[in-house]
């Protein structure tokens, strides 16, 4: 599953032609804390997407694969973004 998920991270990374991976969810919470008045990290970003992804896993009868898989890449980079302070 980490493999899986590491698999998914590198190829969105070679999709979005970034070196560093697909990095777009801090500007997104930025914008989100603009619009709405609130103050969330980025952290708070990843992990409403792992929540979404938890979610949408257990509305099937049996385990979706990729939602389970980007669930564990969400925890990485939340986890990421948790340690460098965002």
């Amino acid at each position: 599953m980490l493999q899986n998920a590491a698999n998914t991270m590198a190829a969105r990374a070679a999709q979005y032609d970034k070196p560093e991976g697909e990095r777009s969810m801090g500007a997104a919470v930025a914008a989100f804390n603009i619009v709405t008045g609130q103050n969330l990290r980025e952290s708070h970003g990843w992990l409403l997407l792992q929540i979404l992804k938890d979610v949408r896993d257990n509305q099937t009868v049996g385990a979706h694969e990729d939602s389970l898989i980007d669930c564990v890449a969400y925890a990485a980079l939340k986890a990421e973004a948790r340690l460098a302070g965002k």
